[in-house]
């Protein structure tokens, strides 16, 4: 009954996005419970549940002649623990449960099937599609946006509409088309939008959240070369301050784990402010230059 009572409670909160309801000490039980569970139906909607189940066992488990209490930790306090947890696969801070396998071990499917039920932040709440990238899997060029904008959001492709046509004579400057050596993914695989309904930058909570999905599609890639298509895709993937002005990520060759990534515009800017183009042709370039090995 208390068991019952600890898993609705601990549902409760994860839909209001209060937690996490966690208790240290029993990571090591938790995490060979659940591996347990997952070894029978390794399935998501299973390990989510399972999970669910197996915190709530622990929460409750007698200690001697004592009922251990919940600890609903703040996500400060959360993020402290969490970087030491034994379970940190398996309960991220947001207190959401994600598979159990790394998202640095996935394959491309497992990633995508990842990114498409993934609710790590509040991005999932408005989607109506994940953006998850669009290519050749064994791309040469990969060019990084910010997040999924409006029109991406209804057809689950990256870069649609305007920005999408003037990213695609960008490719055709370096002699490549979308799909042929060339892979299109977003920092950010939901929708950023304020209030209003209209687009924004995504947070840096959901950067967060998200960029391991990115960091895993470069790894699986490998590119030769990585373009990144504005100031919040070059911030993300250099890890830069936030301040830094894009003219600043400019003209240099920047390394993200060890391939070499050039940062421009983003096409919605050059469609904003034209006279920037050639600017941005400076940096394509740039980018070509180093695919071809003339510029370090």
């Amino acid at each position: 009954m208390q068991s019952n009572q600890a898993a609705t409670r601990i549902k409760m909160l994860t839909e209001m996005g209060i937690g996490p309801v966690w208790l240290p000490r029993y990571a090591d039980a938790i995490q060979e419970a659940i591996e347990v569970s997952v070894t029978a139906d390794p399935s998501i909607d299973h390990i989510e549940t399972a999970t669910q189940s197996v915190i709530a066992e622990a929460i409750v488990a007698p200690v001697g002649n004592m009922q251990v209490p919940e600890a609903v930790l703040s996500d400060e306090t959360a993020s402290a623990w969490f970087d030491q947890s034994p379970v940190s696969d398996v309960l991220p801070v947001s207190s959401r449960v994600v598979a159990l396998r790394s998202v640095s071990d996935m394959s491309w499917d497992e990633l995508e099937a990842s990114v498409a039920s993934c609710r790590a932040c509040g991005l999932c709440e408005g989607r109506q599609k994940t953006v998850f990238g669009v290519g050749a899997r064994t791309a040469n060029w990969l060019f990084v946006g910010e997040g999924p904008g409006y029109n991406e959001n209804i057809q689950g492709e990256p870069f649609v509409g305007a920005a999408g046509q003037l990213l695609d004579n960008m490719l055709l400057s370096l002699g490549v088309r979308r799909g042929e050596r060339t892979y299109i993914a977003n920092v950010v695989k939901c929708r950023p939008s304020n209030q209003e309904g209209k687009d924004r930058p995504p947070s840096a909570d959901e950067i967060a959240s998200c960029l391991p999905y990115l960091e895993r599609q470069i790894a699986l890639i490998q590119p030769q070369v990585i373009v990144a298509l504005g100031k919040t895709a070059a911030i993300a993937l250099t890890g830069f301050d936030p301040e830094t002005p894009v003219t600043q990520l400019r003209n240099k060759v920047h390394r993200v784990a060890g391939i070499p990534m050039v940062a421009t515009y983003h096409p919605a800017y050059l469609l904003r402010k034209p006279l920037e183009k050639s600017k941005a042709w400076q940096d394509l370039c740039l980018a070509q230059r180093t695919f071809d090995g003339t510029s370090v």
